[in-house]
């Protein structure tokens, strides 16, 4: 691609070829090109704008430059490190390779959060392993009475978070770096939201394109993808107000496994509801126990 004539139109077809084994290789090529066109002019493109000027003639710059997000995108580069993006809920994050890349299936534990935060609730949120931030800024520009603090181990992932944050103009929203709980505030909260790392080491299924782009100390958690879900619901009556809530993502066959521990360690009410795929993906379950159990 390096003729100064070559239209949108022609640059599609061309990009869409290259990633034909690509099931979303159409979609992908639109977003790469939009990202080189608002880059490169000052005019803000939408995909209204490519089905608008098929015609409209690339520059040099902007083919070469599309033709080396393209190749990264057929070595298997996701979408959203290439572009620095991706959108979840109603927002446009920022993500980086220090970050998982926010998942559609990911805003079921957004809903089932909201349920049980009344809008004018001055109620405390605490979100384990925010990463990008994607779960803790989607309700907390949802419930803008609601407190949420946001913590990831990882400081580069913080600090996207925090960039996110900014950028959105959330203000209602703290951030601390902890290993699960171990640096918490000495405070409870009126729900405990996760998605943590679930996915078993040496889980055959994974993607070679998840396994080779994404952090994977965000994706693995032990043999059987439990741990740190174990360690998450040990240690946190300590951390939850009387009849408040816990709420997880996890794997599709994890289900059970979690409402045993939820049960094990003195929860109630414990359900799980099925995603868009109709699997098994979000549990949560009620603290009505005083006890404490002993910290991991």
């Amino acid at each position: 691609m390096s003729d100064s004539q070559t239209t949108i139109s022609q640059v599609l077809l061309q990009g869409s070829q290259t990633l034909r084994c690509n099931d979303s290789a159409k979609l992908d090529c639109e977003i790469l090109l939009l990202k080189v066109l608002n880059d490169s002019e000052q005019t803000q493109h939408s995909k209204t704008s490519l089905m608008t000027w098929p015609e409209k003639q690339l520059t040099d710059k902007q083919i070469q430059q599309f033709s080396h997000y393209l190749k990264l995108r057929s070595e298997g580069m996701p979408v959203a490190y290439i572009t620095g993006e991706q959108d979840f809920w109603t927002l446009s994050l920022s993500v980086t390779p220090a970050t998982l890349i926010p998942r559609p299936e990911t805003e079921l534990l957004v809903e089932c959060a909201l349920e049980k935060i009344p809008e004018t609730a001055k109620q405390n949120i605490l979100d384990l392993g925010t990463g990008s931030g994607a779960i803790a800024l989607a309700i907390a520009s949802e419930r803008s009475n609601a407190r949420v603090l946001a913590s990831d181990f990882s400081q580069q992932a913080l600090s996207i978070a925090q960039k996110n944050a900014e950028q959105l103009h959330i203000t209602n929203i703290s951030f601390c770096r902890s290993h699960w709980f171990n640096n918490i505030p000495g405070q409870q909260f009126d729900i405990i939201i996760s998605n943590p790392p679930y996915i078993a080491e040496k889980d055959p299924l994974l993607e070679e394109n998840v396994r080779k782009y994404e952090p994977l100390s965000a994706l693995h958690s032990g043999e059987e993808g439990m741990d740190d879900i174990h360690k998450i619901i040990k240690n946190s009556h300590s951390y939850l107000k009387p009849d408040s809530w816990i709420l997880f993502e996890h794997g599709y066959n994890q289900a059970e496994a979690v409402q045993s521990l939820l049960q094990q360690y003195g929860f109630s009410l414990i359900s799980t509801v099925k995603d868009l795929n109709q699997q098994p993906r979000v549990t949560m379950a009620k603290n009505n126990c005083s006890r404490e159990y002993e910290k991991s």
